[in-house]
Formats: structure tokens, sequence, C-alpha cells
């Protein structure tokens, strides 16, 4: 098995694609065509890190967090990054991170905060936009069912939690074929008339190469007519944060209890305790405070992410309860992640969690 086909995995539940435009998700170190040896996954790559997988035998390591963040021009050793590529090359072993691409997709990071809270009614707190398109082609009757379902296959017609959608309109197609063409039907030199289904679907914008192909592969005419239309309806199934409900009304203090109990806390930072019990909770992992207006907007009883500035606490007045449990504890779950799909996929591949993920804000 290739390395790429366990990446792929990772890819299905969060494509590269939905990361956000200042991010380095994807591989990072090293030729994914090798055969895979086994996996470590982590929070950040470090060189204990790499050292655990040189140890256990491994040649890929699996971050949340890029180790390739920011640019560079020369790779001396000089810092921790640099001495993690240089180990990295050294071993063979491949580097890969899936970061914002993983907070924003349905079934990431915070969809897995929000089962471990028991949450219901889930939804994404802040929606991608400008991320769907609609693709619009004609068919003749006989081959509609194929290029539906076709198309389906390679991931359109998908709206929330349905899947098969799309509108067909019957009419007629005209069309006339020019010396060099080879026409499906109709004659050379002749004006043709043809029954035909206009078929509409919806799309994700990272699919349209994917769809394209796939209907071009089973279209039966020479040349088949399309057009791609960029919508600018949110996507509800991709996007920041995430909002459910709790199964029944709580105080806010023995909530913020059981978040420290559920997510395995030393202590939460949170702003002034309002006296009003708590139930729709919004939730952005990692430096998430940019969303604490849209939770307000959303009427949430509690926003829970991992950093804040110290006027978020002020700001937030008595509109919404925010609890900041800390940057490395909202994303440790990431681990599990990884973990669970992979060894789902693979039973018998080597995957480990790693032992040397170390958070790098300490307490006294």
């Amino acid at each position: 098995m290739k390395i790429k086909e366990i990446l792929h995995s990772i890819e299905q539940l969060a494509p590269l694609p939905l990361q956000e435009s200042y991010d380095n998700s994807g591989v990072q170190i090293g030729d994914v065509n090798q055969e895979a040896k086994g996996a470590v996954v982590c929070i950040d790559v470090t060189e204990a890190v790499l050292d655990e997988a040189v140890a256990l035998g491994c040649n890929l390591v699996i971050s949340h967090h890029p180790l390739a963040f920011r640019s560079f021009k020369s790779l001396t050793g000089k810092n921790y990054t640099e001495r993690c590529m240089i180990k990295a090359c050294k071993h063979d072993i491949v580097v890969y991170a899936a970061h914002t691409n993983l907070d924003n997709a349905s079934e990431g990071i915070n969809r897995y905060l929000a089962d471990m809270l028991n949450l219901q009614h889930i939804r994404i707190l802040d929606p991608q936009k400008e991320k769907l398109l609609k693709l619009v082609t004609y068919v003749p009757h006989s081959h509609a069912e194929l290029v539906r379902s076709t198309l389906f296959n390679a991931g359109a017609g998908h709206i929330g939690n349905y899947d098969c959608c799309s509108y067909n309109v019957a009419g007629e197609g005209t069309f006339r074929a020019g010396d060099l063409a080879k026409p499906y039907c109709g004659e050379i030199g002749e004006l043709h008339t043809e029954q035909e289904v206009r078929i509409e679907m919806v799309l994700p914008v990272y699919k349209q190469g994917e769809v394209l192909r796939s209907l071009i592969a089973v279209h039966p005419y020479e040349e088949p007519a399309y057009d791609f239309y960029t919508l600018q309806n949110k996507w509800e199934k991709a996007g920041s944060g995430i909002v459910g409900t709790l199964p029944e009304e709580t105080d806010e203090e023995d909530f913020l209890y059981l978040l420290k109990d559920t997510f395995h806390l030393k202590t939460i930072q949170h702003s002034v305790l309002r006296g009003k019990p708590v139930r729709d909770i919004a939730i952005c992992s990692g430096s998430g405070a940019f969303l604490i207006p849209k939770a307000i907007s959303y009427s949430a009883d509690v926003f829970i992410t991992g950093e804040a500035k110290y006027n978020d606490y002020y700001d937030v007045e008595d509109k919404v309860l925010l609890a900041v449990v800390g940057h490395y504890e909202s994303e440790i779950f990431t681990k599990n992640i990884f973990f669970d799909i992979i060894s789902k996929k693979y039973p018998t591949f080597a995957v480990y969690m790693s032992g040397f993920d170390v958070n790098p804000v300490n307490y006294l």
C-alpha cells in the first residue's frame, strides 16, 4: 500500500480545498509513492515525534499543525522546523498536515468536540461562501440516467443531508454536424433535432474537475454542451465552527465543570457568569475568537474556543458566556480523528498516536 492511499483516506473527510488561503495543509515533505510502513499521528511535528517514528519503523507522520507554515529561503537547521525537515528527509519520512481543512470539514475537529458534549441538532456556525457550483448539461433521453448516476458518483448532487439531487427538464436540442464531425446522431451537413434532457446539479468547487471528466467520459455527444455557474449560496456542509444544543438545559457553572471533565482540562478561562441557564453551544477549536460575533448572532449561550484576547472577555458582555480552553487542549483530539480514519479503513496497518505531543504552553 502506498502512502498516498493513506493520505487519500484523510482527504475524503477533510479535502485540501477546504483549507483557508493562508494555510499550508497537505504534504510537507517526502515521496507519497513509497510503500507505507507505518504512521504516527500527532498535533505538532517535533524532533521527538520524528525520532519516535524512526524507532517504530514508520515512514509517515500526520499532524494537525503544518510543520512548514511560513516560507523560508534556506534549510540550515537553525531552528526546530528546519531540523525536523532535515531529519525527515534523512529518514525518508513523509510529513503531512491536515489543518484548517480539518477545522472546516463538517465531520472534523469541531464536530468531534460537539459529539463529546453530546450536542444535538448540529450545524456549521459560519458556512463557507462561493464554494458551490451548478452544473447544467444537455443529454439525449437515451443516456440521461447513465449521465445522472455517473455525476452522482463523481460527487455532484449533494445538498445538505440529501444526495442524488438533480433537476431535469425535457426539451429539444438542435445542431448541424460539420464535415470533420463524428456525430452520435444526425447526418453530416443536415440540421438535426434531438429530444434531450436538461440536467442541473449542485457540486463543490473542488469537485469540478472530477465531475467534468466523468461527464465527458459517458456523454454520447462528441462535444457535449455544459455550463458551470458560481453560486452565492452558503455551503452548509463546510465552514468555521459548529453549533448544537445540549440534551437539556443546565446551569452555567455546572456546564463549565462538565466541559472541564469532558475535555480533561486543568483549567478554563471564562467571561463573567451571567446567571442564565445554557443550552445552545457554539464551538471553534484553536484560534476561534473571530467567530464570537457569529456565536452571538446565533444566540448561543456559550462559545467555546481555544484562544481569546483580553478584551474579548469584556466585549462579550452578557451576550454569550465565553469559555477558553486552550489552543492545544481544543485540538488534541485531532489525533483521535486521524487514528480512527486509518485504523478503521486499514485495520492491519500500523498506526500510532504519538506519545511525545507536548503543549508548548506551560502552567505553574
